[in-house]
């Protein structure tokens, strides 16, 4: 990492300067209508013949995987040794169970984990490798594959070696050092991550906020503080894997109402509230009602105005997490509630983090002063935890006071926030106008396109890499056994150029794979 002298271009403003460049020439996107806070949400219309050839493609390999193993205990007894007991110890999984990962997995391990060479930008390059026992193991080449990235997180650009943020970072690693080797309880808090907090803080529009070090604890250590035995859990059926683990960890009653529909969680609160606690059916110390601000795999927000009305009808506490939409949504980057224009004071805990927008990892928890000063002494991720270490602490701070602008790049924060919207609308409704079925509300940057058949995730990952384009494909047991999906990650580092070179070829694989089903 080099940094930035008089005699050398700045790379903040040649960057600025090619962003407006960039957003001149995109048209001003066509107003989309913002949803209604009582709206149902979209249900597709999968037709039959993609219905039927996907279950008789579960069907069909769940068949030739029984008759494979049948015959392979048969004449490969040593392949098959891990699955039987041992000297009188049992083994660590069924063969049914590792059925799926076994004969499906294995032979599609070349779409996932491939090693990337560099930071995760608008391109990346991809280390070579190649097989020679069907995925069981990879031969790399020292080569690199400079790709089109698609598949990573990176929302609005900051996932960079160079410009503004990372002389930042080089900067405070040379005077403050990397980490202060102690957790936050006893000699870990320094003024540089209580300012980052209080930044975060004013941010998202709260009083006060706690930084965890890890973006996947911050959920699940920060919700058993919360709340506990006694205390009522409702949770989105789609929630991510963080938030299930903080639930059960919590001890707490766990509920589930159906994705994004405020009817039937209004009437899992209503039985909920009238019935009390199992048993003795005293009332719940705590009901505790969990969403999404964004949800990655399908792209759609949370309804959150129907959500707060209900707030305000039955008493609960709000917990969204925001993990997708912050700097993401809104007008001004500042998530869910930005985007629909509620007050952030209404949402008791609001959670996020900083891998998906900010270049960084991490996350942070925000609401009142009262319930953050209980966290910081009763959570696991501030007493026993390492805090967050300087460069990411300096990576945080200065991507989000170029976004907020009090900086010197303030425009440059807003004309990355622009790149995102423009470039996402402009992403999904091309891909709805070559025919692709797609899933996900506007303006959007994760963009699913629904694959249904599991044969086609890996023949779409693969054909889309051939074409030098990097893309997540991801189907069951991942996602509901019909929706194999390929999900696109639009980003502020993507030009026009990319964006069009991208559709074309994608237009292409879905032709050869026979995914133009939407004929509206």
């Amino acid at each position: 990492m080099e940094t930035s002298t008089a005699e050398t271009a700045d790379p903040a403003g040649e960057q600025a300067i090619e962003l407006l460049e960039t957003a001149k020439a995109i048209p001003e996107p066509k107003a989309l209508p913002k949803p209604l806070p009582h709206q149902k949400p979209h249900v597709l219309e999968i037709p039959w013949f993609a219905l039927v050839t996907t279950y008789l493609s579960f069907v069909v390999l769940g068949l030739v995987a029984k008759i494979e193993d049948f015959l392979g205990k048969k004449f490969k007894p040593e392949e098959y040794k891990h699955l039987r007991v041992q000297n009188g110890y049992a083994p660590m999984v069924s063969d049914f169970d590792s059925l799926w990962f076994r004969h499906v997995y294995v032979r599609l391990r070349d779409c996932f984990s491939r090693p990337i060479m560099g930071v995760a930008g608008g391109h990346v390059g991809i280390a070579d490798r190649f097989t020679t026992d069907y995925n069981k193991t990879f031969v790399y080449t020292g080569k690199e594959h400079r790709v089109l990235n698609l598949a990573s997180y990176n929302y609005l650009g900051f996932a960079q070696s160079e410009g503004p943020c990372a002389d930042k970072v080089e900067e405070a690693l040379l005077t403050q050092g990397i980490a202060q080797g102690s957790s936050r309880s006893e000699a870990g808090r320094t003024r540089m991550l209580v300012e980052t907090e209080e930044m975060v803080a004013r941010f998202v529009g709260t009083e006060a906020a706690l930084i965890v070090s890890m973006g996947y604890a911050t959920n699940s250590l920060i919700m058993p503080a919360l709340v506990g035995k006694g205390c009522l859990i409702i949770s989105d059926e789609l929630n991510h894997s963080s938030l299930i683990i903080g639930a059960r960890l919590s001890g707490a009653t766990i509920r589930v109402f159906r994705h994004n529909n405020t009817a039937d969680l209004e009437k899992k609160l209503r039985k909920s509230i009238s019935q009390g606690q199992p048993r003795t059916h005293r009332p719940w110390k705590k009901i505790l009602v969990v969403v999404e601000g964004l949800y990655s795999m399908e792209g759609e927000y949370c309804n959150l105005p129907k959500i707060v009305e209900l707030k305000s009808k039955y008493k609960f506490y709000l917990y969204v997490d925001e993990a997708h939409s912050i700097g993401a949504l809104g007008k001004r980057g500042r998530g869910i509630c930005d985007h629909f224009g509620v007050d952030p004071h209404k949402v008791d805990v609001l959670m996020g983090t900083f891998t998906k927008s900010f270049g960084a990892t991490g996350g942070y928890i925000a609401g009142s002063l009262e319930m953050i000063d209980y966290l910081r002494i009763h959570t696991f991720a501030s007493v026993y935890a390492e805090p967050m270490t300087v460069p990411v602490l300096a990576q945080v701070s200065s991507s989000m006071k170029m976004i907020m602008g009090e900086d010197e790049n303030a425009q440059l924060g807003q004309l990355k926030l622009k790149q995102l919207r423009d470039n996402s609308r402009y992403f999904a409704e091309e891909l709805r106008k070559l025919g692709f079925m797609m899933m996900g509300d506007p303006g959007s940057p994760v963009i699913p396109l629904l694959l249904f058949n599991p044969a086609k995730m890996s023949a779409f990952s693969r054909e889309c890499l051939k074409r030098d384009i990097a893309v997540v494909a991801v189907s069951y047991p991942a996602t509901p056994m019909l929706t194999s999906r390929v999900r696109f990650c639009v980003s502020a580092s993507h030009t026009r150029e990319d964006l069009d070179y991208a559709l074309q070829q994608i237009s292409e694989v879905g032709d050869l794979l026979l995914l133009k089903l939407n004929k509206h």
